[in-house]
């Protein structure tokens, strides 16, 4: 629907667009490109298995959860981003709130209020083994001997 394209010069496509005049008092479930330059008081949440883009607007402002593959936040921010791809945060951004991530690009002049959390990919991690432990501590082998 609307097309622009970004200084990475990789395609954004917004398939849905809130306004600046729109507030939204719920969760917000989308897949592909959504637009936030209103208000949301909820958790905003992508589709799972779809590779969303969320693009929070300078005066846009979103009090909840955000979970999706890419998030870019320009305006205001009030709760956790759980990113599984990319997170970016313009000079404009105020977030309040810790940001999960997997890649993280953050300008000068972006306010955050909270922690900066590197999430590993689940397919990289091994999987855990059931195996007992029969070590004993040294302190115990030393008081048997």
């Amino acid at each position: 629907m609307f097309k622009s394209k970004s200084k990475s010069s990789s395609e954004l496509s917004v398939d849905a667009l809130i306004g600046s005049q729109v507030e939204i008092r719920g969760d917000v479930v989308f897949s592909g490109g959504l637009y936030v330059d209103g208000r949301i008081i909820g958790k905003v949440i992508a589709a799972e298995g779809s590779e969303a883009m969320l693009t929070l607007a300078e005066h846009g402002h979103i009090e909840g959860e955000i979970r999706a593959a890419v998030v870019v936040l320009s305006g205001r921010m009030d709760g956790d981003v759980h990113a599984t791809e990319r997170v970016e945060l313009t000079p404009s951004a105020r977030v309040n709130g810790n940001i999960h991530y997997q890649v993280v690009e953050m300008n000068a002049g972006a306010q955050l209020n909270g922690r900066l959390v590197h999430t590993a990919t689940m397919a990289a991690l091994p999987a855990p083994e059931d195996k007992p432990l029969d070590r004993k501590s040294k302190k115990a082998e030393a008081a048997e001997a």
